[in-house]
């Protein structure tokens, strides 16, 4: 076998492959054997039909296509090798000539990996915001602990803002009760914006037994979208009471003793959570003036793959759960469809554009994904989905999706790389030491880079 590339462009190739026909033999063999298996020949035993026979009865043209189409996977493959080139995605493959006992020439475009050269990038700076937390945000989070131990009794007046009430809903779409349009004993907080839009106002001022009908559309079930007359039925009142702010409520509340040490801890957690969002917004800035740094071509059809990807995603899994179709939802965003369009290929660009690079530093770096490495990966995507390590780590072996995960962690440890080399500062100034951080700077460097890598391309390169 010959074969020789034609490169069209950055992102794509022309192999040209020029097969002996010798080089056939053994799929002509196993396509004889096939059609042998397949055919009923009278005066012959199944699967004994001699070669000459098959020829006269069914064609010998039918033999050469079983034979081709057995054989071109590996001689695409072996040209693809031999070229030391990374497709992606399938390649067009046309058969150019096909002279039986002579040769077999095909050529095969296909999309491949751009060559990258990434810059020294040691003199990347980025600013992220200080960490700090004030009195008014300690006495916030207090204050939503408090709310969470509130406890209610019922009252004989009219319900208002903050107020629970319990009731009954009936909604009617072109005057018919839907199915699914009934409720009672629902308990409700005014102003908490948990249910219909409208309902606030249909609530407010109405005392036990008190009843209203208003217009709102519906967010989810058989008629979601669509204006409904809604009837509101208030069968209880109850104001809510919060404990006092002292001790007692510490000691309620938390494992402290005093108000001043909840006071403290709470400090703390604020003080952790900023730190968090510190190191993942230096890990997105950094990636950032990464890619401003190298070229990185994009190939057409992997783009166009990745955009219907991301917009299959949205409207088929996130939106179909909220009950939206995307032209709601795009109402909803103040968007016009152009701009989503605009939007969503822009950040499948820099999602491809990201693991090229990444992925060109892992070999650039020489990084290697250790067991442990890939196992707290893998126990912290189980924790975000939902899922038992065990039922994770099977749904993740039975889709085949191991590579994928072993490539997410190599891009974080890739994009650590970076971060480590570059100088954060924050607003004030300050030089931010992110090796100071907790350990949680692991898992937010590969929820930084996983993130914006999440593309169809390493799925296409193992091909």
């Amino acid at each position: 076998m010959k074969s020789a590339v034609e490169t069209l462009n950055p992102t794509r190739v022309r192999l040209t492959v020029e097969v002996p026909f010798e080089e056939l033999k053994d799929s002509l063999d196993a396509a004889y054997k096939k059609i042998n298996q397949q055919v009923t020949v009278k005066g012959f035993r199944k699967g004994k039909v001699p070669a000459r026979v098959i020829d006269q009865r069914f064609g010998r043209g039918a033999v050469l296509e079983e034979a081709v189409n057995d054989a071109l996977p590996k001689f695409y493959t072996d040209a693809v090798n031999e070229a030391e080139l990374n497709p992606l995605g399938q390649p067009e493959v046309d058969i150019t000539e096909l002279k039986d006992g002579e040769t077999l020439n095909f050529t095969a475009e296909v999309d491949i990996r751009p060559a990258i050269e990434i810059p020294d990038y040691s003199g990347i700076e980025v600013e992220v915001d200080a960490v700090e937390v004030s009195e008014e945000d300690v006495d916030k989070a207090v204050e939503e602990l408090r709310e969470r131990f509130a406890s209610t009794s019922p009252v004989e007046r009219a319900a208002a803002d903050g107020d629970v009430v319990t009731i009954d809903l009936e909604a009617k779409v072109d005057g018919e009760v839907l199915e699914d349009g009934v409720a009672s004993d629902v308990s409700y907080t005014i102003g908490s914006g948990e249910l219909l839009e409208g309902i606030d106002d249909a609530v407010k001022g109405a005392e036990a037994g008190g009843e209203a009908t208003f217009t709102s559309e519906l967010k989810g079930g058989s008629a979601a979208g669509k204006e409904a007359e809604v009837t509101v039925k208030v069968t209880q009142v109850a104001a809510r009471e919060l404990p006092e702010l002292d001790d007692e409520f510490a000691q309620l509340a938390s494992e402290f003793d005093t108000l001043e040490e909840l006071k403290a801890d709470s400090r703390k957690r604020l003080e952790n959570m900023k730190q968090y969002d510190q190191a993942t917004q230096a890990q997105e800035r950094v990636l950032e003036k990464l890619l401003e740094l190298v070229e990185v071509p994009v190939p057409e059809k992997l783009l166009e793959d990745e955009i219907n990807t991301r917009k299959h995603n949205l409207e088929h899994h996130q939106l179909g759960q909220m009950g939206l179709d995307l032209a709601k939802y795009l109402e909803i965003q103040g968007k016009t469809e152009e701009e989503f369009d605009t939007e969503t290929r822009e950040a499948a660009v820099k999602g491809i554009k990201t693991q090229f690079v990444l992925d060109e530093l892992v070999k650039q770096e020489k990084l290697n994904i250790n067991q442990e490495e890939l196992t707290e990966h893998l126990m912290r995507r189980a924790s975000s989905s939902g899922m038992s390590p065990d039922q994770f780590a099977q749904a993740v072996v039975e889709q085949g999706q191991v590579p994928l995960l072993v490539g997410e962690v190599a891009r974080g440890k890739a994009l650590a790389v970076v971060v480590e080399k570059a100088t954060v500062k924050d607003t004030n100034g300050e030089v931010v030491d992110l090796d100071d951080e907790d350990e949680d700077e692991d898992e937010t460097t590969e929820s930084a880079a996983a993130a914006e890598a999440e593309s169809p391309a390493e799925e296409k390169t193992e091909g």
